[in-house]
């Protein structure tokens, strides 16, 4: 009910009690009718900060601004790297704590009550994270916006390439990527200096990022890409304009650049990166981790509770692996079982087209089973597609995009074709949960389309809840109807101990001072993951310290709640109507979403 309406209706109420000698009743009257306007006018002013501090905040995330659509961002590249810009955005998160603080959180209700507890927390955190030196460490063979320009620039990803405008915008957003790559390298050796590197091993991965890009003529270039498909309505002048101006960009400009990163990462970076893993072996390491587990899972566990967790779960779902290779009739032990399943030419495909296809194929089996536990999907589709060649070696197995807000672009399910060891038949139906339907395209799709929130949530998230559910989503595909081969059910359960050894791999590099051998040594001895899948994995963990914590965790948390519910509710437990609850808000961070059930669980008694 909008503020108009509800201030009629309480207009009318004391009318018609006007003649009433009872002046306590409308004593109570006025009163109700000064706390509904209190209300109002504090969900009004919450609401109109988190829309200022979404839109401001953009300015710190232009390439982000481009993947959701505000196209005023798209001829900027980050800021580079300075103590003056790193200054500016930390006064701009304390301006808008102060600025929050001011509203009186007691009279907030509704999605305006989320939206402060979530940018309180959200605030808090990104403050208190500015006292580690992470802009010494900017990027990774993982991620870095060096990656996102390439794909930005390759004409296949979010950069519109429609209009001359559009093409002249990537000119401008190019120029900003060269600022920004050389004070790049300047953190970089700032970090030499201080002794906070990459490990030998990730640095070594950068290298041939960087290299793939440096090319004798501006057609071998993958940012000639928007040249070769240039729209057919642009006059021939400006055909030749934009094709004489991207020769010059590429050979002028980001190929010296890219020359010059790949030099000081050959000759001085990878030289004096570190043999050690950890965190804990940075300065201040222990405390940067245990922040890291912090802003990655919004739970309060200590490194050693999640260490003892992990390890727990995977000798759980060891033995439900014994009772799959028991079941298919495999006569040798576990390992074996695990060998027979790395090697043997049955359980993968022969092409990347026949890959890509087979889980096409699955899309359509599952998405005809959800409605079963579901009664909201999205409006947005999704498609099947291989990872870029350029980004294929050291990319994840898989991953998802989310679809354009404006719905000109659906989603992308990722498929990684570089090895096809690495994506066995019995993964499909499991990976195509994941990351797909109900996976990650419903929830993040769903929470784009939820007209009643507010930006900074649409569009935000916490990779616990991302991960978490689709987690558990996996644990939804025996209610869906599948998992019924016994090899398929192992690819669920293989999945899951992926995410359990995360927990233990994790924390064992960076609290327990594990090496990145003693990682990989630990998933082939629990898993059937090839090894390049392994060494990519235990990579993974060791750029991005607490990320995969996530997983696990959130899916606890996520099956708690459920547990939780059908305890309390009883009959009146609906598995679809619970789905429902836990999307429709968006990504929370887990306190907040378990205060949020309980209290929808009150409503229901």
């Amino acid at each position: 009910m909008n503020k108009f309406k509800v201030t009629l209706l309480v207009a009318g109420v004391l009318s018609a009690l006007a003649g009433c000698s009872n002046t306590t009743n409308n004593n109570e009257l006025k009163q109700s009718a000064v706390t509904t306007q209190a209300t109002q006018n504090a969900n009004q002013q919450l609401n109109t900060l988190v829309e200022q501090y979404f839109v401001e905040s953009l300015q710190f995330s232009p390439l982000f601004a481009t993947y959701i659509g505000y196209s005023q961002y798209d001829n900027q590249f980050i800021a580079p790297i300075s103590e003056q810009n790193r200054a500016t955005q930390q006064a701009f998160y304390k301006d808008y704590q102060q600025r929050l603080a001011s509203i009186n959180k007691q009279q907030l209700t509704g999605q305006a009550l989320l939206s402060y507890e979530i940018l309180e927390r959200d605030l808090a955190l990104t403050i208190e994270g500015f006292q580690f030196p992470s802009y010494l460490l900017p990027i990774d063979q993982m991620s870095g916006a060096h990656n996102d320009f390439a794909g930005l620039g390759s004409a296949q990803s979010a950069q519109p390439f429609e209009t001359f405008q559009d093409y002249e915008n990537f000119i401008s957003r190019a120029q900003g990527f060269v600022t920004w790559l050389s004070s790049v390298q300047e953190a970089m050796r700032q970090g030499i200096e201080q002794g906070i590197v990459l490990p030998k091993a990730l640095a070594e991965k950068l290298l041939p990022q960087f290299q793939a890009h440096i090319v004798t003529s501006a057609e071998q270039s993958l940012f000639y890409s928007p040249i070769k498909q240039l729209p057919a309505n642009f006059s021939a002048e400006q055909k030749q304009q934009l094709t004489k101006q991207y020769s010059a960009l590429i050979m002028e400009q980001l190929v010296p650049a890219y020359a010059k990163m790949s030099e000081f990462l050959a000759t001085t970076y990878i030289p004096n990166s570190r043999e050690t893993v950890g965190y804990s072996d940075l300065p201040n390491g222990k405390a940067w981790y245990e922040y890291q587990i912090k802003q990655n899972t919004t739970l309060s566990l200590s490194a050693d509770e999640i260490h003892e967790i992990g390890l727990k779960e995977v000798s759980r779902i060891l033995n439900e692996m014994k009772t799959v290779k028991e079941t298919v009739g495999f006569k040798g032990d576990l390992s074996e079982f695990f060998t027979h399943l790395r090697d043997s030419d049955e359980f993968y495909f022969d092409t990347p087209e026949q890959l890509i296809a087979a889980y096409e194929a699955v899309k359509l089996k599952i998405d005809a089973r959800v409605p079963k536990l579901f009664n909201i999907v999205p409006k947005a589709d999704y498609i099947v597609k291989a990872v870029e060649d350029f980004r294929a070696e050291s990319a994840a197995g898989a991953s998802y995009q989310s679809p354009a807000p404006d719905g000109s672009r659906p989603g992308i399910f990722y498929i990684n074709t570089f090895n096809l060891k690495a994506q066995p038949k019995f993964l499909l139906e499991t990976l195509s949960i994941h990351e797909a339907a109900p996976g990650h395209h419903f929830q993040i799709a769903l929470q784009q389309e939820v007209e009643s929130l507010p930006e900074f949530r649409k569009f935000g998230g916490y990779t616990v809840f991302a991960e978490g559910w689709a987690l558990y989503a996996e644990s939804l595909g025996k209610e869906l109807g599948l998992f019924t081969d016994p090899y398929m059910w192992y690819g669920r359960l293989s999945d899951e101990q992926l995410r359990a050894m995360r927990l233990v791999l994790d924390t064992g590099f960076h609290a327990k001072g594990w090496t990145r051998q003693q990682g990989i040594d630990y998933m082939l001895a629990n898993s059937s993951m090839a090894l390049s899948d392994v060494t990519a994995e235990v990579e993974r963990y060791i750029a991005w310290p607490g990320q995969a914590l996530s997983y696990k965790l959130g899916q606890f948390k996520i099956q708690e709640l459920r547990d939780y519910c059908k305890q309390v509710l009883g009959d009146k437990f609906d598995i679809k109507e619970f789905h429902t609850q836990i999307l429709i808000d968006g990504a929370l961070p887990m306190p907040i979403l378990e205060a949020k059930i309980k209290r929808w669980v009150e409503k229901q008694q």
